[in-house]
């Protein structure tokens, strides 16, 4: 396990670079995340993802899937991937402070 310092705060993180306790979450892990992830500026619509996830994470204990986090959304499957480079399930969760998902490359 290797650990990320990022604007004073400690974050432990597995081999992938998501943090490994939830709870460890914080606006700081955003930052880093939005940095990492070369995103220019975060909008209402990335804070609407990361929130979804979130609350679906918390209620189901695993992230949706892609086409669940759409209609959950709202957003069309590209436009999440044009606001997270890398995709909803390593860009989007990893923001989010979720584990990798299954599945997920």
């Amino acid at each position: 396990m290797a650990t990320i310092e990022f604007k004073g705060k400690e974050f432990d993180v597995d081999e992938d670079g998501f943090i490994t306790d939830y709870k460890q979450w914080s606006q700081e892990w955003v930052e880093y995340v939005k940095e990492q992830e070369g995103i220019d500026e975060l909008t209402e619509e990335h804070h609407l993802v990361v929130k979804v996830l979130q609350e679906y994470y918390e209620k189901n204990g695993i992230a949706p899937m892609v086409r669940v986090l759409s209609k959950l959304t709202k957003m069309k499957l590209k436009h999440i991937y044009e606001l997270f480079p890398s995709g909803p399930g390593k860009g989007a969760c990893k923001m989010a402070g979720l584990p990798k998902p299954t599945g997920c490359v």
